[in-house]
């Protein structure tokens, strides 16, 4: 857990320091993989969707993230086919106070039920991502680049939950849902525009 930082930073600046950036799949990729790491927003959101997993659990640690990573990539895809979805940037916001509240309040819900909520929310942010792809991107390269980012900002949520569970089964509880909550708070704030 110690090392995951150094694993994140390696993986951010790998794409600056690469030769010939700009042009290709390797322009993609890092484009691709910058974009969620560089919105508060998405960040937040993904990083709440890996404690929500690791609160609820058993299969819910795999599966609510893959179901976010996958209609992720449907958004995406809508994106760059120019389909539009409507309030798209209120539904990025709201996912940060629905997941970091559900986080908040320890909601226990079935996989399938969780899966369906961040599932819905990973179309907005994916839709996002897709709609602001540069033209001369590849978009398969530019989505496994956001995918792989999200995959990652789960992980650390997941991490960061079953870690401050395993320091302390009272205290590590409490702040994994302080986390939670300060998160919904931070939605509150990007939805009135104070963030």
């Amino acid at each position: 857990m110690r090392r995951l930082p150094l694993v994140l930073a390696g993986l951010v600046l790998a794409g600056p320091a690469a030769a010939h950036t700009g042009v290709g799949a390797a322009a993609g990729l890092s484009h691709g993989f910058m974009h969620p790491i560089g919105g508060l927003d998405h960040v937040l959101a993904m990083v709440a969707v890996g404690l929500f997993a690791a609160v609820l659990g058993g299969r819910s640690l795999w599966l609510v993230p893959a179901a976010f990573v996958a209609m992720m990539a449907v958004g995406g895809a809508a994106g760059v086919a120019g389909i539009a979805v409507p309030y798209v940037e209120l539904g990025i916001a709201l996912s940060v106070v629905v997941v970091g509240a559900l986080v908040a309040f320890g909601r226990s819900l079935p996989v399938a039920v969780a899966a369906a909520v961040v599932g819905l929310f990973a179309i907005f942010h994916g839709h996002a991502h897709g709609t602001e792809m540069p033209v001369a991107m590849s978009g398969l390269t530019y989505g496994l680049g956001f995918m792989g980012a999200t995959a990652l900002l789960h992980a650390a949520g997941i991490l960061a939950g079953l870690g401050l569970g395993r320091l302390s089964e009272a205290h590590g509880l409490k702040a994994v849902r302080a986390g939670g909550a300060l998160t919904a708070l931070a939605g509150v704030g990007i939805l009135t525009g104070a963030l």
